[in-house]
């Protein structure tokens, strides 16, 4: 008999993530514990609960410049490597707890210079953090790969630093490039020269595009760019129409993003939140999935969204119907799509993630 799709199986499912900000996902006593710690003293409350109803309150008003802004206090309190080390530490112990067996999990290592850190030594307080999770975690009986994303910010000029830096550790845990940002007057054709210089030396990248911006910032980010994967992407959907008989036509980027199974990282609370969805049964992940593109679910950031890889999988199967096969097509999807090398990707889906869900579906 396969088991019911409640939040507790769905906890026990493998999944994966491809799309979650290191930033956007700290414990809320963690935030509050580090500013005590290191000084910071901006928090807009410290008791734990409320903190946490502050961030998804503040993060629920529709707009993206707005959610950004909650970032302020949590990059606030990650300016050393100790606070570095245990807020990632703790990323790759929530995930795992929450059944995700790989993340990739994205951070911009220049947003944490502010007390004097060098680049690289974010980069590896950072990797010593998901190093130290993830063994705390596999002895908890919940193994879990974790890789780093370094992101550039797109309204500032360092990406091609960046860059470097994705091509310098990338056999140390890093496992690719990306850029994020506010969309809007800052295209991803901006910094051309270093995605130029990541496929000169055959690094992966993704790049946001199509959360908040519509249709050519899609385009620039793959015609001009060649971003393998597109963060979001969410606006796709302006290049699709359904008439009222039900029929469905795919404008030229669709068409091509579908053909060539381009991976659509969707984070459907995060939209909501940003404005790009009105609820999740509008969301454009329904008809997306319906039309078989390469589409993922990730959570985007778990704090601010209040949102787990079980509860976003949750909110789906309750707004579409979804079961354990849509669950592991989603799950295939991300880690066939993935940046991790082939043989490792192999492993995970017919050692880990086809053997779960097979338990699961009964």
């Amino acid at each position: 008999m396969p088991a019911s799709v409640t939040p507790a199986n769905i906890r026990l499912a493998p999944k994966v993530v491809l799309h979650d900000h290191l930033d956007g996902g700290l414990r809320p006593q963690t935030i509050i514990d580090l500013a005590q710690q290191t000084g910071y003293s901006a928090l807009p409350a410290t008791d734990a609960q409320e903190l946490a109803r502050w961030f998804t309150e503040s993060a629920d008003s529709g707009s993206l410049v707005r959610y950004l802004e909650t970032f302020a206090h949590t990059v606030g309190v990650m300016q050393d490597r100790a606070s570095l080390i245990r807020v990632a530490s703790e990323c790759a112990q929530d995930h795992a707890a929450d059944g995700v067996v790989y993340a990739e999990v994205r951070f911009a290592p220049e947003l944490h210079t502010e007390k004097g850190m060098h680049l690289t030594e974010v980069v590896e307080a950072v990797l010593e953090g998901f190093a130290i999770g993830a063994a705390i975690a596999s002895e908890a009986g919940h193994p879990i790969v974790v890789r780093a994303l370094l992101t550039a910010m797109r309204h500032a000029a360092r990406s091609r630093e960046i860059a470097e830096l994705v091509v310098q550790y990338r056999d140390r845990g890093v496992a690719g490039f990306d850029i994020a940002g506010a969309e809007a007057g800052f295209p991803p054709s901006r910094h051309l020269d270093a995605f130029e210089y990541l496929r000169k030396e055959n690094a992966h990248f993704t790049i946001h595009a199509g959360e908040a911006f519509g249709l050519p910032s899609i385009w620039e980010a793959l015609t001009w760019c060649g971003a393998e994967r597109l963060g979001h992407g969410v606006r796709i959907i302006d290049d699709i129409s359904v008439a009222a008989d039900g029929t469905v036509s795919l404008g030229l980027l669709a068409a091509y993003v579908r053909d060539r199974r381009i991976p659509l990282e969707m984070c459907p609370s995060s939209n909501i939140q940003t404005g790009a969805a009105a609820s999740i049964a509008e969301h454009p992940i329904g008809l997306l999935t319906k039309l078989k593109f390469r589409v993922t679910v990730n959570t985007d950031n778990r704090l601010m969204s209040g949102v787990s890889m079980t509860s976003e999988m949750t909110a789906l199967a309750q707004a579409f119907g979804y079961g354990w096969e849509e669950m592991q097509w989603f799950t295939l999807n991300a880690m066939k799509s993935s940046f991790l090398p082939f043989d490792e990707r192999l492993a995970i889906i017919n050692d880990v993630i086809k053997p779960g869900y097979a338990a699961l579906a009964g």
